[in-house]
C-alpha cells in the first residue's frame, strides 16, 4: 500500500517504488538500447532534511557515453558502472519537503537526479525554479556553455565570422543564434545531414551549414568563408577542428566546448578525442585556442540566464529540443542522440 506522509500543509500519498534507468552492460563500442534497462526499485520514505521530487523532464547529454565508457577517472562527475543508475539534469515537482525549509510541495526544481521518475535526496541537491525563463523546460538547456565560450574564451566581436561545429546539437542550436545577437556578421555551422542543415538555415538563421559526408569539410568551409573565420565554437573536434585551423584569420579565437568526434567514436571509449592540426598555421596566424570549463567562470550562469530569458521572450532566440515521450522509452534516448536522430536538446518527458 502507498505510504501516507504529511507535507507542510496536508497529507500526501507517497509512492513506495520508483523507476530508474540502469546500465546493464558496459558497451563494447557505442551504447545501444540493450545496454540499458528500466528497473523498478524500492523508494524509501523521505528522511530528515530530505525532499522527494516527481520528475517531469530530464536531459540526455552525450557526455554520458564518456561516463559509461570508463576511460577517465578524473572527471568532475562520477563514472557509471554496470548495474548503476544513469543521472543528469532534470526538472521536477516537489512532492514532499521538510516543514520550515525553503521548498514546498508543488514547487518546480532542477537537480542532477534524472533518468528516474522520482528523486529522493537532501534538500541542498535541489534548486527552485523561478520565472526568469518563460518555459521551465529551458532550464535544462546546456547552452550556457556556448554562451560562455563565445563571450569568455572566444570573445565574439562585431563583424566576426563565426563557425559553430555540431550546430544541430543542444549547444550549437542556441550558440549560432547567440553569436548573431552578439554581433557576428556571418555564422556558419556544421552538421551530419542535409535535413538538419536546412533547418539550421531556415529556422535558426545560420548563413551556411557544412554537411559531413558531402565532401571534405575544409573545402566546404573555404567555399562558405573564402576570407576565413575569426571565431570557432567547437563542440566536435576531429576533421572539423583541422579545417577550422586551416581557415583561421590572423588573431582568430577558438573556444573548445566539446569533443564529440572522439566521445562518440565507435572505436574509442569516450574519454579522448585526437585531432590533427597545423601548428605552424596556429603560430603564424596568432590563433588563440582555449578550452572552456564552466567551473572557471562562476558568475557565468547568473549572467546568462536573464539574457536567455529576455531573448526567449522577445522572440530573438528559440530553444529547440526533441522530446522522447515516456520514461519507458528512455533506454533508447542516448543511442538516438548518438545516432544523430535528434535536433537541439534531447529531453525525456517522464
Amino acid at each position: 500500500m502507498p505510504r501516507t506522509r504529511p507535507s507542510a500543509l496536508h497529507p500526501t500519498v507517497l509512492p513506495e517504488t520508483a523507476r530508474e534507468v540502469r546500465l546493464t552492460a558496459v558497451p563494447d563500442g557505442l551504447p545501444a538500447p540493450a545496454h540499458f534497462a528500466l528497473v523498478e526499485t524500492p523508494l524509501p520514505a523521505p528522511g530528515p532534511g530530505q525532499v522527494l521530487v516527481r520528475n517531469r523532464y530530464f536531459l540526455v547529454f552525450p557526455g554520458l557515453r564518456t561516463l559509461i565508457g570508463g576511460e577517465l577517472g578524473d572527471l568532475p562527475l562520477p563514472l557509471i558502472g554496470r548495474g548503476q543508475a544513469l543521472f543528469g539534469p532534470a526538472l521536477g515537482e516537489v512532492v514532499a519537503a521538510p516543514a520550515g525549509g525553503p521548498l514546498r510541495p508543488g514547487d518546480l526544481v532542477t537537480h542532477l537526479h534524472g533518468w528516474r521518475d522520482y528523486a529522493l535526496a537532501d534538500a541542498d541537491h535541489f534548486t527552485a525554479v523561478d520565472d526568469t525563463l518563460p518555459d521551465p523546460v529551458a532550464y535544462l538547456s546546456p547552452a550556457s556553455a556556448g554562451y560562455g565560450g563565445l563571450t569568455r574564451t572566444a570573445e565574439v566581436r562585431a563583424g566576426d565570422v563565426v563557425l559553430v561545429t555540431g550546430a544541430a546539437g543542444a549547444v550549437g542550436t542556441v550558440a549560432g543564434q547567440v553569436a548573431r545577437l552578439l554581433g557576428a556578421s556571418k555564422v556558419i555551422g556544421t552538421t551530419g545531414s542535409p535535413a538538419k542543415a536546412e533547418r539550421l538555415v531556415k529556422e535558426l538563421g545560420y548563413d551556411a551549414v557544412l554537411v559531413r559526408g558531402a565532401g571534405p569539410i575544409a573545402e566546404q568551409l573555404a567555399g562558405a568563408a573564402p576570407d576565413g573565420i575569426d571565431v570557432l565554437l567547437d563542440t566536435v573536434g576531429g576533421e572539423q577542428l583541422t579545417a577550422a585551423v586551416d581557415a583561421a584569420r590572423p588573431g582568430a579565437r577558438f573556444s573548445l566546448v566539446g569533443a564529440l568526434s572522439g566521445q562518440l567514436a565507435p572505436d574509442r571509449l569516450g574519454g579522448s578525442s585526437p585531432a590533427v592540426v597545423d601548428t605552424f598555421r596556429l603560430l603564424n596566424q596568432g590563433v588563440t585556442v582555449r578550452g572552456f570549463r564552466g567551473a572557471d567562470h562562476p558568475g557565468l550562469e547568473a549572467e546568462w540566464r536573464p539574457r536567455f530569458g529576455a531573448w526567449l521572450r522577445s522572440g530573438e532566440l528559440t530553444f529547440p529540443w526533441t522530446a522522447v515521450s515516456g520514461i519507458d522509452r528512455a533506454p533508447q534516448a542516448l543511442p538516438r542522440l548518438i545516432g544523430g536522430h535528434t535536433f537541439g536538446a534531447t529531453i525525456v518527458e517522464v
